[in-house]
This record gives structure tokens, sequence and C-alpha cells, in this order.
């Protein structure tokens, strides 16, 4: 098994899948939309995952960690509509997915780590974080941003097969 090319073909497909999921977004969205006070609006929560599917995992296959000082500020990917949206997550899906392509295979036994006000929040090998950290993250947030479509009345698109509004 060629195990660089199934990383990239799965990667593929759940970057698909995602993006189908943020292309349900109506134009015409409140994206400030949070379903709870604690939870990210709705344009928040799909900006993040443009950047898991791009800036994020370039991050991870491309550093050795990702540092970020005590009171470092981090902006936020959010989108103005749901056009700038898809476009921003098809610049960033194509330029991972390229990265991907280069990777020798011996980076994914690399460390990476990740670093927030000193205190190490990730240290494991790229492969592992590659994982954890950018794909099943990616897939966690995007079953999110299927229950908020369903709590606007939306229609979700089905994932693994058919949702309820396919059938």
């Amino acid at each position: 098994m060629d195990i660089q090319k199934e990383l990239i073909a799965e990667f593929d497909r759940e970057a698909a899948t995602t993006r189908k999921i943020l292309a349900a977004i109506p134009a015409d969205a409140d994206l400030g939309w949070k379903p709870h006070e604690k939870s990210m609006s709705l344009g928040r929560l799909a900006g993040h995952l443009c950047e898991l599917a791009g800036n994020w995992g370039m991050s991870t296959l491309t550093t050795d960690k990702l540092e970020m000082v005590a009171g470092q500020k981090h902006e936020p990917y959010i989108p103005a509509d749901t056009a700038a949206l898809l476009a921003f997550f098809d610049q960033q899906t194509a330029k991972l997915k390229d990265v991907l392509a280069k990777l020798p295979l011996s980076t994914w036994d690399e460390s990476w780590r990740f670093i927030m006000g000193g205190q190490v929040i990730i240290s494991d090998s790229k492969f592992s974080v590659w994982r954890t950290a950018v794909m099943n993250h990616l897939i966690h947030h995007r079953g999110q941003l299927g229950v908020y479509l369903r709590l606007l009345n939306k229609k979700v698109p089905g994932t693994y097969g058919p949702s309820a509004d396919e059938m």
C-alpha cells in the first residue's frame, strides 16, 4: 500500500465533503448566528474549517512547531459571505494538497509541537498530528456545522451517504 497516496485520497474525499457542507450555507445566512453563547458563530465555525484544511494542515506538515506567545492574538478567518468562504476554502485546500503531494514520506515520522503561552498543547509525530489535529478535527467541526444547518432549518447534505434531506 502506498500510504502517501492513501492520505492524499482521504484528504481529497474529506475536503470535497467539507466543501459540500460549506456550500449548503445559504448566501443570505446570518454568519454571526450562534446556537449558544459559548458556541462559535456560524461564520467563525465555517472559517475554522478553512483554516484546518489550509494553514493549520500546512503548518503541521511544513514546520516543526507552531508557537503562540502569551498575549498573541490570533485573527481567525471569518468570511464576508458564502461565496468568499468557498473561494477561500478552494484556495486553502489546493495549497495543502500541493504540500501533501510533494511531502517526503520520512516527514510523517518527524516531531511537531503546538505551544501556546509557553505550554506545550500538542507534541507528537506529524502523522499523529495530521490524523488527530487536522483530519479528525476537520471532521468534528464539519459535523458541528451540519447541526448548525439543521438548527437553522436548512438542508443538510450527506457526508458518508445520503442525509435525511436527501432520502
